[in-house]
């Protein structure tokens, strides 16, 4: 695949249902535009608890105690890892008034996954940093309920098999070890529409909000190689 080069600073957040491919599209994205990195509010989450820093402590002792782990600690943790690469000033804090000034340099564009994933969590994060585009990736949902319908894998190994695109080489048996596959617990149609309708109903406010910002895109196709070619368009005419 032939990369491309930024000409300005992207900085992207992918919103999409259960399904949809968010993981895919960020991987083809980075390799696309190599400038991008992936930000991962969880990944930052658990290095901080493995590596017992403050804000990693302050952290699990609301996961112990069965309490979600306030935003405030996540964008100090976002914060703090834009602050180290020098994407933002150092004196940027969740008390200033006004949002950062973020770097401009194509080297600080990145896709923030994992948050925000409501409304109220955009305006918080609204108040730091601004995000320059927010794609809304859609799939119908009967394609989505076909690929669970048609997913097995390998639990052992975590390998992943799709009996519509990416067939194991004998039926029902994991390429590398011959054992059997099998359904994950919680792939079962009921379950999924459930998460969907979840989705459904949190991300209509998020899309809003960044809709009246004016930096929503939408993009929409029944698999990753349709919906690749469209996002690769789009950012090339917005940031290369």
């Amino acid at each position: 695949m032939a990369t491309k080069e930024f000409k300005r600073a992207a900085r992207i957040i992918l919103v999409g249902a259960p399904g949809v491919g968010k993981g895919t599209q960020a991987e083809r994205l980075m390799k696309r535009f190599p400038q991008l990195s992936a930000v991962s509010s969880g990944d930052l989450l658990r290095n901080a608890v493995r590596n017992k820093t403050p804000l990693g402590q302050e952290a699990e002792s609301h996961m112990q105690s069965g309490s979600l782990v306030p935003d405030d600690m996540i964008l100090r943790l976002i914060l703090s890892e834009l602050k180290s690469k020098s994407w933002i000033p150092p004196s940027t804090s969740l008390a200033n008034a006004a949002p950062a000034l973020p770097s401009s340099s194509p080297s600080a564009s990145f896709i923030l996954d994992g948050f925000p994933r409501t409304s109220h969590q955009a305006s918080k994060l609204d108040s730091l940093i601004p995000i320059n585009l927010v794609v809304s990736l859609v799939t119908p949902v009967n394609i989505i309920l076909g690929r669970i319908a048609d997913r097995w894998v390998h639990a052992p190994s975590g390998r992943v098999y799709n009996t519509g695109f990416n067939k194991p080489r004998v039926e029902g048996k994991d390429d590398v070890t011959g054992e059997p596959l099998t359904k994950r617990a919680d792939d079962g149609e009921e379950t999924w529409k459930a998460r969907l309708k979840k989705f459904e109903e949190t991300s209509e406010p998020l899309l809003s909000h960044y809709e009246r910002q004016g930096v929503l895109w939408r993009v929409e196709g029944d698999s990753s190689d349709e919906i690749s070619p469209k996002l690769f368009g789009e950012f090339e005419r917005r940031f290369c």
